[in-house]
């Protein structure tokens, strides 16, 4: 992710709510899209202090009440109370048990981060409040008689709370051999579903088909089943981005976009430091795949030197690359209606 400026010339994170040199509020602007210093113009009202925008501005509920945001709202929306993000909760978990406020900080920050990026990405995302594309909705659950799935339908993705505790997290990545385990992999894997419903169903299904296979034959039921029961189809380092990946389409889809999301997003950030050459055209797929794997490979190293897992673990063979190059071109397809069918159910 790229750093920001506050008015005194310090730098300013995603994650800011004010500056810790002069210790100004600061917040994320929808109009300019920049965390920026916020001047304060009454109770309510404040004002982006970036020159080019001047915007003003509320902050979201979520910040003022339990500091879980630190967005803000245009004063032009005086009906909303939410932020572009947060409006798109369904359900949030009950702030009455101790320790969920801090698990539900560390989902809407996850949350954040990802829905940035996939704006940043091109990628359109349905407000519920709107008709315009799939509505995108979240709702972040406990386990209560029913355990909770992590997971995607008709564009509500579902996350599990106890996915925020980092111990209980660890513990089901090495249950499940799995070389990363995080919120930020969570969010873009499950919005590689809504975004299969939104924009690939629609449009690109037979191209989709002819790379990651039919979706019909077998059923996700029938391939999940499989999957538990005899784990990962054996050739899966040949042909998919993880073992995960070779359950079904679906998922091959969903793994290949967090993946493309993930090399974005990465490479994004190297950009934003002067000092990195990885400087590559918008639309040139080819180069952004080149400087990510030299980014990876310094990374990882950069990572083992200090005992931590590899940043990108990911080894992409031919096949995977021409998946990644598909979520690329998925940023040049507009959705024609905003209606979807929203058929995949998957996690």
């Amino acid at each position: 992710m790229q750093t920001f400026r506050c008015q005194c010339g310090h730098k300013l994170f995603f994650g800011s709510s004010f500056c810790v040199s002069c210790q100004e509020t600061v917040g994320m602007c929808p109009t300019c899209r920049q965390v920026t210093a916020l001047k304060s113009l009454d109770n309510e009202t404040w004002q982006c202090m970036n020159q080019a925008c001047g915007q003003k501005l509320k902050l979201c509920r979520n910040r003022v009440e339990y500091k879980a945001c630190n967005c803000t709202i245009a004063i032009e929306e005086p009906d909303q109370a939410y932020c572009n993000y947060c409006r798109l909760n369904q359900v949030i978990p009950n702030l009455s048990i101790e320790g969920n406020l801090v698990k539900w900080r560390r989902l809407e920050a996850a949350k954040r981060r990802v829905l940035y990026g996939v704006e940043s990405n091109g990628l359109p995302i349905g407000d519920p409040s709107r008709n315009d594309y799939l509505p995108l909705k979240f709702e972040f659950k406990e386990d209560d008689a029913r355990p909770v799935s992590t997971g995607h339908a008709c564009g509500l993705i579902t996350i599990n709370l106890q996915e925020a505790d980092s111990v209980k997290r660890e513990q089901t990545r090495v249950e499940f051999g799995e070389p990363q385990r995080t919120l930020v992999g969570h969010f873009r894997h499950e919005l590689g579903h809504y975004y299969w419903d939104m924009l690939v169903e629609p449009s690109k299904l037979e191209a989709f088909r002819q790379l990651f296979g039919n979706e019909e034959n077998p059923t996700y039921a029938d391939a999940q089943a499989a999957y538990y029961a005899n784990g990962p189809q054996p050739d899966w380092q040949s042909r998919f981005i993880s073992a995960y990946a070779s359950m079904h389409p679906w998922e091959d889809f969903a793994e290949s976009f967090a993946a493309y999301l993930d090399m974005t997003s990465i490479v994004s950030t190297a950009q934003s430091f002067p000092r990195i050459n990885a400087a590559v055209p918008p639309d040139d797929f080819d180069a952004w795949l080149k400087a990510y794997r030299e980014i990876g490979v310094m990374a990882n190293e950069f990572n083992r030197d200090i005992g931590l897992l590899d940043l990108v673990p990911e080894v992409f063979n031919k096949l995977v690359i021409e998946k990644l190059r598909f979520m690329h071109d998925l940023q040049e397809i507009r959705v024609q209606s905003p209606e979807s069918s929203g058929s995949s159910s998957s996690s």
